[in-house]
């Protein structure tokens, strides 16, 4: 393994899933004509429909990603009240 990471823009992704849906070839040799591993093609696959619009799993997968971010800021807030509950009530004792 090289170790390289290639990034590759929405665009690129929404054409190759594209690509995968009308071309009368397998999506793994589509992938290999694209330079990709078919595992790569199919998870854009969940994400891009063959019109290049975001799929309903996409969708839930960002909000689910979003909400994760919440409930960590959430969980911080409640631990820093709770030490500062702590902290005052050993000042009025």
């Amino acid at each position: 393994m090289s170790g390289i990471r290639v990034k590759y823009d929405t665009e690129f992704k929404k054409n190759a899933v594209k690509l995968s849906y009308a071309s009368p070839k397998s999506v793994k040799q589509v992938a290999q004509d694209l330079g990709l591993h078919e595992d790569r093609l199919y998870a854009w696959r969940k994400k891009y429909t063959a019109n290049g619009d975001r799929t309903r799993y996409a969708t839930l997968e960002e909000e689910i990603k979003v909400l994760r971010l919440q409930l960590a800021e959430s969980r911080i807030e409640a631990d820093m009240l709770k030490k500062a509950t702590a902290y005052f009530a050993n000042l009025h004792k």
